[in-house]
């Protein structure tokens, strides 16, 4: 392991496996005995207080926070892996600008499948009008144009592969 530390950032749209993934990948490398630490945007939003909202400006301050939370990790020697949505370019832009080290995974399935396996029940509830602002349903995802790794899914094995390669020697 390197001790320079690193923020890795799972971003794609709600559903499309970015904390399995991201579990996966602390798993094996808490397995290499890295110093590793998961922010699941979820959990990192239930602890903030007072819970910051979806509007535009909340979400500019929430991944700006979490961007600077985890380049703070990282600048410790750290391993943070960032498994958030960050639906704009630029959100992830600013993360890699604040870390020490930056690599964005772009993890994408089709649509009908994240609306399958929504275990959250964002897009039913976005679907009878009860959520508003749902990245990759009614708000543009604004997909990673050079992402250094690209996952179909949170069972993609070759870009767990990827990851593996490009933060162990």
């Amino acid at each position: 392991m390197s001790s320079e530390g690193v923020v890795v950032w799972f971003t794609g749209a709600p559903s499309a496996g970015k904390s399995t993934l991201a579990k996966r990948l602390a798993h094996e490398l808490r397995q290499r005995h890295a110093a590793v630490v998961l922010l699941d945007g979820d959990e990192v939003r239930q602890a903030i207080v007072p819970s910051p909202g979806y509007d535009e400006p909340a979400r500019e301050h929430f991944y700006e926070t979490l961007a600077r939370l985890a380049a703070l990790m990282a600048r410790q020697g750290l391993t943070v892996l960032v498994a958030a949505t960050a639906h704009r370019r630029a959100f992830r832009q600013r993360a890699r600008e604040l870390a020490p080290r930056f690599v964005e995974v772009f993890v994408d399935v089709p649509e009908n499948e994240r609306r399958a396996r929504d275990d959250k029940g964002l897009y039913g509830a976005e679907s009878r009008g009860g959520v508003r602002g749902l990245p990759g349903a009614d708000l543009v995802y604004e997909a990673p144009s050079a992402p250094e790794v690209a996952a179909a899914g949170g069972r993609d094995d070759a870009a767990l592969a990827s990851l593996l390669a490009l933060l162990t020697p």
